[in-house]
Parts: C-alpha cells; sequence; structure tokens
C-alpha cells in the first residue's frame, strides 16, 4: 500500500469553549507515529493529529485492521511553567491509552469517546520534554464502538473503524489550586442560574456573568472542596429552538480563571407533549452519524461542523440525533449557539446486551459523556443505547433488561435535569421517560403504526421484549428513525460525489426523481406532523456515508436535489405539529 497523500489540515482552536483557561497550547499537528498489527511492517513514521491512521487527513491513510499504534512528540516547557500544574489532556483515543512523559508512566485511560487527562507536572523538566502515548484497539471485544466496521472493509451500516487518537490533544497549566468542575442549573422561571463548583481545597470562588458582554449577574463566597452558588440575572434572554442565546461566564478561584457559557431554558416531558422553556415544541429532527470523507470521525476543520448544522437547519429541522458517538464538544458548542436541539447518545452498538457483566465498563464511559456534556443547552434528552435487541452476531441471544433499566438509573443519577429514554428503537425496559420506534416502511406500514398508537397500542417493531414485564402504557413517543430511502437523480447520483462504491444502498425502494421524493417526503413527514399523539421525529439521515446512501446531502456534503425539492421539504418540517397546536 502506497503511503498517503498528507493534506493539509489544522485543528488548531480550544478544544472546549464549555471550559476554557488562558493556559493552553495545542498540541495537535505531526507526531512520530507507529503501528502494530497487519501494516506494522509499513513505515509511515509521521502522522498528522488529531486524525486517526484510517483518514486521509492523518496522511497514513490504512484502512486494514490496526492492533494498536504510538505515537511520539516533543515540547518545550518554560521554567516559569513549572510553578503551575501542567495537565496533558485528550478530547479521545480509541480505545486503551497508555501515556508517558520522559519515559515516565502518567497514567492510562480506556474508553474510545470519552475525554482524559493527567497531571504531569513531576515528570516534566525544563526544556524539552518527550510525550509518548500508546493506544491499542479493542474491535470485537465487545467494547462500545459505535458505527466501526467489525470486518476488514465497511458494509451495511458500519463504516471505516476509527482507530488511537480522534480529538484534540493540548497542554493546560493551572495553579497550584485549581477548579476541578462545574455545573450549571439554568431557571428560567426565576430568571436565575445555580452553579455547583468543585475546587482542590479551600478558598473564595467569584461568578460573573455576562449577555452580549453586559454584566447580568454575580455570586461570590467561600468553599471548601464544593460549593453552590446561586446568581440572580438582570436580563432574561431564553435559549429557544432556533435561538442560541448564551450567557457567558467567568468563574474565579484564587489565581485559577476559567470562561465558560450556558443557555437559559428548562426541558421536559408533560402528558404526550415534549416542553422547552414551558411551551410544547415538536422536534423535527435529522440522524447526524458524525462522519467525514477525508476524517472518519473527525472535521477538517471547525468550519465543517458548523457547516454541517447549518445544512440541517436549512432543510427545516429544529434538531440533531447524535448518532452512534460522541461527538466533539465544539459540535455541541455550535449547536448551542444556533440554538439547535440535540439527543445526546452513545457508541453503544459493538455492547453485548445480553450480558449484565459488561455494565461497569458502559457505566463507566457514559458517566464521563454526560459529565463532559452536562452543561450543553442544546442536548435536551440523553439516549444511551440505540436498538438494544437481540446480540447482533447471534438473534438467539435476547438483551438483559437489567442493563438497560441500570444505565436508564444512572442517567437519572447524574443528571436529573433532562428526561432519558433508555434505548433509542426498543426493546424499551420498564422504566423510560418516553417512548420510540424506528420505522422504515411506506405510508401505509406507517398509518398503521399510528393508527394503532392513536388506540393506545405500541406496535412499533421490537418496541418492547415480551416477557420483560413492561408494555406500552401511554405517555410521550418519538419516531426517531424513519425514511432513509436513496434517490437516483441527475444532481445527486446514487454514487457518492467522493466515492466509486457499487454496495450502494438506501432503505426500501430507490426513487428515481426529485418530483416523487418530494411527494414521498411530504406525505410520509406530514403523517407524523399531524399525529397528537407525537412528540418528534427524526428522519434518516442528513448525509450519505460510504456505501449507506440514503441521505438528503451526499458524502461531500452536496445537495441532493434542485431548490423546488429542498423548498418543499422545508416548507412541510416548519408546518405547526398537531401537539402544538
Amino acid at each position: 500500500m502506497e503511503k498517503a497523500e498528507r493534506k493539509e489540515a489544522q485543528r488548531t482552536e480550544c478544544p472546549n469553549p464549555q471550559r476554557e483557561r488562558k493556559g493552553y497550547i495545542c498540541l495537535n499537528g505531526e507526531w512520530d507515529f507507529e503501528m502494530e498489527g497487519r501494516g506494522a511492517e509499513k513505515s509511515f513514521g509521521r502522522i498528522n493529529v488529531p486524525f486517526c491512521p484510517e483518514s486521509a487527513l492523518s496522511g497514513v491513510g490504512y484502512t486494514d485492521f490496526i492492533a494498536g499504534c504510538v505515537y511520539k512528540r516533543r515540547v518545550e516547557i518554560a521554567p516559569e511553567a513549572l510553578g503551575n500544574r501542567v495537565f496533558l489532556c485528550f478530547g479521545a483515543a480509541d480505545y486503551k491509552a497508555r501515556v508517558y512523559v520522559n519515559a515516565k508512566f502518567a497514567g492510562k485511560h480506556e474508553g474510545g469517546y470519552t475525554p482524559f487527562e493527567f497531571d504531569i507536572t513531576e515528570s516534566l523538566t525544563a526544556g524539552v520534554n518527550e510525550i509518548a502515548v500508546s493506544v491499542s484497539d479493542a474491535a470485537g471485544a465487545g467494547v462500545p464502538s459505535g458505527k466501526q466496521s467489525p470486518r476488514r472493509g465497511s458494509f451495511g451500516c458500519f463504516y471505516t473503524r476509527v482507530t488511537g487518537i480522534w480529538q484534540t490533544v493540548y497542554l493546560e497549566t493551572r495553579p497550584r489550586e485549581y477548579i476541578r468542575s462545574f455545573r450549571f442549573f439554568p431557571d428560567p422561571e426565576r430568571a436565575a442560574v445555580g452553579a455547583e463548583v468543585l475546587t482542590t481545597g479551600a478558598g473564595r470562588v467569584r461568578i460573573d456573568v455576562f449577555y452580549e458582554g453586559k454584566p447580568v449577574g454575580s455570586a461570590e463566597g467561600e468553599i471548601t472542596v464544593k460549593g453552590a452558588f446561586n446568581v440572580p440575572l438582570t436580563e432574561k434572554h431564553l435559549w429557544e429552538a432556533g435561538n442560541g442565546r448564551l450567557y457567558d461566564v467567568v468563574l474565579r478561584y484564587g489565581a485559577d480563571e476559567v470562561t465558560s457559557y450556558f443557555g437559559l431554558r428548562s426541558v421536559k416531558f408533560e402528558g404526550k407533549k415534549f416542553l422547552l422553556n414551558g411551551k410544547s415544541v415538536f422536534q423535527r429532527f435529522v440522524l447526524d452519524q458524525g462522519y467525514y470523507p477525508d476524517g472518519a470521525y473527525t472535521a477538517p476543520d471547525d468550519g465543517r461542523m458548523a457547516e454541517d448544522i447549518e445544512a440541517a437547519v436549512n432543510l427545516g429541522f429544529n434538531g440533531l440525533r447524535l448518532h452512534q458517538k460522541l461527538f466533539d464538544p465544539r459540535y455541541l458548542w455550535h449547536c448551542d449557539k444556533r440554538g439547535v436541539m440535540v439527543w445526546g447518545e452513545y457508541a453503544s452498538w459493538g455492547v453485548d446486551h445480553t450480558d449484565m457483566k459488561i455494565f461497569g465498563r458502559f457505566a463507566d464511559e457514559w458517566r464521563e459523556a454526560v459529565e463532559r456534556d452536562f452543561n450543553h443547552p442544546c442536548i435536551v434528552l440523553w439516549s444511551p443505547f440505540n436498538e438494544a435487541w437481540e446480540d447482533l452476531s447471534d438473534g438467539r441471544k435476547a438483551r438483559d433488561a437489567r442493563l438497560i433499566e441500570a444505565v436508564y438509573d444512572l442517567t437519572k443519577t447524574l443528571d436529573p435535569t433532562r428526561p432519558c429514554i433508555d434505548t433509542s428503537g426498543g426493546y424499551h425496559g420498564r422504566r423510560t421517560d418516553a417512548c420510540d420506534v424506528h420505522c422504515y416502511g411506506d405510508c401505509g406500514e406507517m398509518s398503521d403504526l399510528l393508527g394503532a398508537l392513536g388506540k393506545g397500542v405500541l406496535t412499533g417493531a421490537k418496541a418492547y421484549l415480551p416477557g420483560e414485564g413492561a408494555a406500552y402504557a401511554g405517555g410521550p413517543v418519538a419516531v426517531s428513525e424513519y425514511g432513509g430511502r436513496a434517490l437516483r437523480t441527475g444532481n445527486g447520483a446514487k454514487r457518492t460525489d467522493c466515492m466509486d462504491n457499487t454496495e450502494a444502498w438506501g432503505y426500501e425502494n430507490v426513487l428515481e426523481s426529485e418530483e416523487a421524493f418530494a411527494d414521498w417526503y411530504v406525505r410520509l413527514t406530514g403523517l407524523l406532523l399531524d399525529d397528537e399523539n407525537l412528540f418528534g421525529f427524526c428522519y434518516t439521515q442528513l448525509y450519505d456515508i460510504e456505501q449507506e446512501q440514503n441521505g438528503l446531502y451526499t458524502y461531500g456534503r452536496k445537495l441532493k436535489f434542485g431548490p423546488e425539492t429542498a423548498e418543499a421539504i422545508r416548507k412541510c418540517n416548519g408546518r405547526a405539529a398537531a401537539v402544538e397546536k
């Protein structure tokens, strides 16, 4: 295999606007690189971090199985930096990471999607230091892996694997005593925000809140490790669908200063309605799987993430189901700013739903995910599992309901402020805040499903597993996957504009013309909007991914149809839903 042509792509922006300090040094860019496994004999030498070695943007582009890889980089540390604490931070590395600084072991982490950091102060010296990161993959080992292919190549709805570092790596200096974490609890009814702050010791915390640069609230007080504060706001600006009005926050504790933000909003279910700030809002979502032709899991630049969100908004969607991975924090930041609602999901495929023994592993990763994203106003609902049915490789093994219910209980403990759907598309357990089904049938099948729902019966495929003591008992319902039809036209061909793939497919029948596609979309989506028992839908999907070509856009983000069809979809999505009237 020839070495992939290295493309210019830099990811040097602040990795997490929810928690930003001035003492930040981005370590993205070229690292020394060695690979283990089949490709170990190939000398790639260098890699462009944070792009995984399977991606073109990494400069490696090796897509066969990779057992593991080793990264090395030298970084210069100024003498004055050693008077503070220095942390080495990773956005994500798949799957098991071991980190060394100047040949000294700094720490290890398991989990391919969640962030981790190590205090490396004691291992550093003034001048040049060497960082080494060893990452071993765990494909096929029953760990959360999302849509990464368990075979050598992509197939069906499984795509290119991701090994090693795939989110930003950076150094962060902090004072010896610093803010460990914080959570915001917006209260729109009282025009206030609560703040829970954790520190490394005792001292005084001050919180200042701004709106568009204007001071609108503050609070301060003594703290010993943990403290709670209430900040009344002099101005009330609600975070709403389509209007991401954000408040900026500065937190100070001794010499430590952290900037952040929040949105003033509340979310809950009431009867069959989803309420945003006490108002019924129908969730008009589209599925986004977070794949990029040249970067796999990692966007080539910050602007590409914003463009994907805007592509959904331009077709009349007010939210995104972020599917089977934990998205980059900056993607969520763009959703926060744009006022786009999101379901917080995890890469649950790969997990053995039939075995309660995996609870500890999954729970620890899911805990890290919820803690990372707690403060994002765009996240209006948690959904830790997707299609927790029989084992994918053995349909005779039914899932263990205790696993699903235990993770639901954990989620509500970690975050009592948001609803949680225990598993999108079933099998649901005995505890969930809402039910949802996946239906890729035509208008007739959808009408039958909705007709039964009107009689109090949820008939979606695999909604509930008989014999587990649970069945639909009323309450909110969404059709969280539907559509999925391929469109073969001159503007957006069956083959993508960036792949030559003869395995291309879409759910059900391929539609041959824009007119047929627009008519089908409007009729099918209209059924969902007009049903008073639904709180939302999620269309599959925003763009093609490799061989799965049922997107509204191609994999290269080219709209598959002309302006008339786009307007028909936008107009349909913008209709008032029955539950909003």
